[in-house]
């Protein structure tokens, strides 16, 4: 386990909500509705801080994407160690036809600590063969 420091401003601390979950869950500060086929930006009031070596991700919640179609934009989003901004989650609503409408402190999105690695990029004139080769996305069929 990892400590990550947080600062609110008026944000709800991320939460899991069963021991072993990936996930702690993020709310939102704000009401607001979005209509299909739009995206809102929503504020969760929070900003953290990692240590070296690790990043954290944002991930939609199942339940909403199931029920509402309501899905994260940029699934999942990056924050790296070095940002101290308030997280923000871009949401989208893939219904057709139903807006959504989110009260302040709903569960919006999931947040995920993960270890990284940094590479060293090492440029070459031809990469090592592989069982795969080349092929591209799908060649594994579907």
């Amino acid at each position: 386990m990892v400590d990550v420091l947080i600062r609110t401003t008026d944000g709800v601390v991320p939460t899991y909500a069963h021991s072993g979950d990936a996930g702690a869950d993020l709310s939102t500060t704000e009401n607001f509705i979005i209509e299909p086929g739009c995206r809102y930006l929503v504020k969760t009031g929070i900003s953290i801080a990692l240590p070296n070596g690790y990043a954290a991700f944002v991930h939609p919640r199942s339940g909403l994407a199931l029920k509402n179609g309501i899905t994260v934009l940029n699934a999942p989003g990056t924050i790296d160690a070095s940002y101290r901004g308030e997280i923000m989650v871009c949401l989208l609503n893939t219904d057709k036809d139903s807006p959504k409408e989110f009260k302040k402190g709903e569960r919006i999105a999931q947040l995920v600590i993960q270890k990284v690695e940094n590479a060293n990029f090492v440029e070459v004139e031809e990469l090592p063969g592989s069982l795969r080769g080349d092929s591209g996305f799908g060649s594994t069929g579907l």
